[in-house]
């Protein structure tokens, strides 16, 4: 069989770059509606008023944004995190706002981190004259997600990146896989896609003839989960194992 060439990889981030943590969905906006209304983590004087309007606050947010994840898999629709606050009726020019977005961040930090195998993988596709993308199903603005790759020693590995909260879709719609590869300037049957769920990350860059390497690292809630006919190109347990696999579908080795 003649070999076809890879020329670009292309990764989800989070549970693919990032290893998959189950988090505490709620307690995230807990978090940051205890930041608004000034009620400090685990005192014994905050006014009961004060701390069910933090608990209101935080139930309102959880469900716009669990709203905006299920539009995104019935309807591909994309979402930013400030049209989730907006939804929810907090007001961005309240005076905590910024701490209130800062103590969020705190609480995501240990779920962020990047997979120490992934500067080692990029480093070797580089290497192979392989251009390295990230898509990315996310709330989060792509500074965000850049800051992260900076932190972590990775960002100047990255040749392009898209995030759904800057797109009009999210995945598995067609079209943000051909953003991908319009953005590391590769047909798509010259790109491979890499990512731990089935339904978004499997089926969908096939619908636009990227091959799939499927990541079983998640253990994905029922809410998340979207029964799909998909097979993988290829399957992986380490996402050192991806260059493996390129270099076989490259014909090298």
């Amino acid at each position: 069989m003649t070999a076809r060439p890879v020329e670009a990889v292309v990764f989800d981030w989070g549970g693919t770059l990032t290893p998959w943590h189950d988090v505490d969905l709620p307690e995230q906006w807990r978090v940051f509606a205890r930041e608004v209304h000034g009620v400090p983590v685990g005192s014994d004087e905050v006014p009961q008023e004060d701390l069910d309007a933090a608990h209101d606050l935080a139930d309102r947010i959880l469900a716009a944004e669990g709203a905006a994840w299920a539009r995104g898999r019935d309807e591909h629709s994309s979402a930013a995190l400030a049209d989730i606050l907006d939804a929810a009726g907090v007001d961005a020019e309240h005076d905590r706002h910024h701490l209130a977005l800062a103590a969020y961040r705190r609480f995501w930090e240990p779920h962020t981190h990047t997979d120490p195998q992934v500067r080692p993988l990029w480093e070797g596709l580089r290497e192979r004259g392989i251009a390295v993308g990230v898509l990315s199903n996310t709330i989060w603005s792509r500074d965000y997600h850049r800051e992260i790759f900076a932190r972590d020693g990775v960002l100047d590995l990255v040749d392009a990146d898209l995030y759904s909260s800057e797109l009009d879709h999210v995945k598995p719609h067609p079209e943000v896989f051909r953003a991908a590869c319009r953005a590391v300037d590769v047909a798509p049957e010259h790109a491979v896609y890499v990512g731990d769920r089935l339904f978004e990350d499997v089926h969908g860059p096939q619908q636009v003839g990227m091959r799939a390497v499927w990541v079983p690292h998640s253990v994905l809630p029922a809410d998340q989960k979207v029964e799909v006919d998909a097979v993988p190109d290829a399957q992986v347990q380490e996402l050192r194992e991806v260059l493996d696999v390129v270099d076989a579908w490259c014909g090298r080795g």
